[in-house]
């Protein structure tokens, strides 16, 4: 993927104002992956390419009222979109680039991202960004709602062994942009591999 972002922001703006109902069953395994992070009462949490803001509820609902919930996108069709379902109220919504994010460094416990990891340009580095913002031992979930076969099935596209997110490229992608990967789940109905913040 190249650095110029145009057509993703292209892509998710002409699909934003349809995205929740084209994807009306999800909730529960958003929900699902955020319980599955361990985030406490008062945490600091970012949502990395928050799209519709799907995760944001559950987030807010995993740290409480004196937590801090940031969801960031690139595009802003997307907010629009999450500020139309009331998900702002959730968590404060940032336009922005993840490959630079405008936050202290290890400002937050965590990162949640769904389905981000395949749009980033330079994913050692931008995953590397998105540590720097993370304390040391905080956590990272990249998730999605199915699993790579039918996501791969949806898209029309098969399965290859350089795929970015199996387990041993996943694995090593992860190390060289300082995490520790902890779990790994690809099942029919959903994708999630969590990690840690080396260092």
């Amino acid at each position: 993927m190249s650095d110029d972002h145009t057509h993703v922001q292209e892509f998710f703006s002409a699909r934003a104002a349809d995205w929740d109902r084209r994807f009306p069953d999800d909730g529960p395994a958003y929900a699902a992956a955020v319980a599955s992070m361990g985030l406490r009462p008062g945490g600091h949490v970012l949502d990395a390419g928050c799209g519709t803001g799907r995760a944001l509820p559950p987030l807010r609902t995993a740290v409480g009222p004196d937590g801090l919930v940031v969801g960031a996108d690139l595009t802003e069709a997307m907010l629009v979109a999450a500020a139309r379902a009331g998900r702002d109220r959730a968590g404060r919504l940032l336009l922005t680039d993840v490959a630079s994010l405008p936050l202290r460094t290890a400002a937050l416990d965590a990162v949640f991202a769904a389905g981000l990891v395949a749009h980033l340009p330079r994913p050692t580095e931008n995953l590397r960004e998105l540590g720097r913002v993370v304390r040391p031992g905080g956590t990272l979930a990249l998730f999605h709602p199915i699993g790579r076969a039918a996501l791969a099935a949806r898209q029309g596209r098969r399965l290859t062994p350089d795929d970015l997110r199996a387990e041993p490229n996943l694995r090593t992608l992860l190390a060289g942009s300082g995490w520790q990967m902890t779990s790994y789940a690809d099942d029919p109905d959903r994708f999630l591999a969590l990690a840690v913040r080396v260092g």
